[in-house]
């Protein structure tokens, strides 16, 4: 097993509690706790769910990069009134509901290549943890219990919306709160439901009954993580009430502050409108993944700052393709310069110029840069901007190393590979193999586009004949054929390749 290495560097995160970058100071130093709030599992996910699991992801990469140990822990929500419903609905157990989901979300995640959390806790699995948790809370007057529903008693904790920046006049104000003649407060929050007929329950002090989704996430995170951990994370719209109910119950409950660092990803809006099932605008990962690479998907929403809105449309998609497309075709040039090096004699003594040192030099530069953009509040948009610096390096090397010696040129396109090794390592992209990978865009697209490849690749070796016996009236004729159903053919090195545009 790798031993990680901690390397001291300045790690600033932006603090939503308080609104304000901070320098990343441990609980523990050179451990990392994170604790980032999963699906509930009733329905497939969709791309709000791949971007908050995307950005986490990078952050726990870029943290063990950094050598960080990190002890990552994301949860599920597999009881809920909603997983009921739908059970209720389709006429099978709530089990069946959420394992269904669960393993779909799973393998939406695999695709995305989202690396799997230390700690994939499931609720029901935690359900004496929640009741521990509620009845200290009502031991120390936090809590009250009407016909077996508990509640939070929000008077009772001063500092309940100060980490939203609301007070409770506000909140009452504009909250969409229950009526519940239970409650003191409109503003008190259920931690746990007294069991109605044919509900799941479990038995506890006040009764049978299920946990409130709030005390969920408390009793997970500090079971795995502390009564006080590092980082918290999830989407903008957990902010409140989800996460301030977090803090009040937890902090209530140790006596300690939950949390150091709070972050929070942006919304994704749908062609500029919000997303909503109301709009009809939602859409699956799987769905996306029919007609695009998953590290498209990855480069797309990496390639905006995590805080700020997330636009997704076709044409940010298609535009996120060409990008990722422009990089893996330095990719394949790579690999084939480097194929043909390594079928020589390279033993001799190398030799290296003051431009061919300047070319590594800035290979080393832009790693330092892209890790120094990531140490400042995760900014994956600058990071990106640093990887096609060098995709752009590297495309200038190749139109001026000809002259360059065999053994050099090894070295460098080397010291180019670990850099890209670099990169993926962290954001999760370019995993592929370069000549897959245009196999499959290619596959993707012609299926988007109802065209097929079998007859594309036989108009493309009857183009290659026609060229061969110096038929170019039939070969350009050809050409224009294809170009009409929207595939490009490109001749470079003896070799034939084709893209649809």
């Amino acid at each position: 097993m790798k031993t990680r290495v901690y390397t001291s560097m300045t790690q600033k995160i932006y603090n939503s509690a308080t609104r304000k970058k901070e320098i990343l100071k441990p609980v523990k130093e050179g451990t990392v706790g994170i604790y980032v709030c999963g699906i509930t599992a009733y329905d497939v996910c969709h791309i709000g769910h791949a971007r908050s699991a995307i950005f986490f992801d990078v952050v726990v990469r870029h943290l063990r990069s950094r050598g960080f140990e990190v002890i990552y822990v994301r949860n599920y929500t597999d009881i809920d009134d909603k997983i009921i419903e739908r059970a209720k609905n389709e006429g099978v157990s709530i089990a069946q509901i959420a394992e269904k989901y669960i393993t779909m979300h799973d393998e939406d995640m695999a695709a995305l290549r989202v690396e799997p959390p230390t700690v994939a806790p499931r609720a029901t699995e935690h359900i004496k943890d929640m009741v521990d948790l509620i009845d200290s809370l009502v031991r120390k007057g936090f809590a009250y219990s009407v016909d077996g529903d508990v509640y939070f008693d929000v008077e009772k904790f001063p500092d309940y919306g100060r980490n939203c920046g609301r007070n409770l006049e506000e909140m009452f104000a504009g909250a969409r709160v229950d009526i519940n003649e239970k409650k003191k407060n409109p503003l008190d929050f259920v931690l746990w439901k007294a069991s109605k007929p044919g509900e799941p329950f479990w038995e506890s002090p006040w009764g049978p009954g299920r946990p409130g989704w709030h005390i969920e996430c408390s009793a997970m995170s500090r079971r795995y993580l502390g009564d006080t951990f590092d980082i918290h994370g999830g989407g903008e719209d957990l902010i409140f009430p989800h996460h301030e109910n977090e803090i009040a119950q937890s902090q209530a409950a140790t006596g300690k502050t939950p949390v150091k660092y709070w972050m929070h990803n942006g919304f994704v809006k749908i062609n500029s409108e919000k997303m909503s099932k109301s709009l009809g605008n939602i859409f699956s990962i799987r769905d996306i993944l029919n007609n695009y690479h998953p590290e498209v998907v990855r480069l797309f929403i990496l390639q905006n700052h995590y805080r700020t809105p997330l636009d997704f449309s076709e044409k940010s998609l298609v535009e996120a393709r060409a990008a990722l497309a422009r990089c893996y075709s330095a990719f394949q040039l790579q690999k084939q310069v480097l194929a043909g090096l390594r079928g020589k004699d390279n033993s001799y003594e190398e030799t290296s110029s003051a431009k061919d040192e300047e070319i590594i030099n800035q290979f080393n530069e832009l790693k330092n840069n892209f890790d120094a953009a990531l140490d400042d509040d995760f900014n994956t948009a600058q990071a990106l901007g640093y990887v096609f610096e060098a995709i752009r390096l590297l495309n200038n090397y190749f139109a001026a190393a000809k002259k360059t010696d065999d053994s050099v040129k090894m070295r460098l396109l080397n010291k180019s590979k670990e850099l890209f090794e670099h990169f993926k390592s962290v954001l999760g992209i370019f995993y592929d193999d370069p000549d897959s990978f245009f196999i499959s865009g290619k596959e993707k697209e012609a299926l988007k586009r109802g065209l097929d490849v079998g007859e594309i690749e036989k108009l493309v070796n009857e183009r290659n004949a026609a060229r061969k016996s110096k038929d170019f009236k039939k070969a350009d004729d050809i050409r224009q054929k294809l170009a009409q159903r929207g595939v490009v053919v490109k001749d470079s090195n003896n070799t034939t390749t084709w893209i649809i545009e």
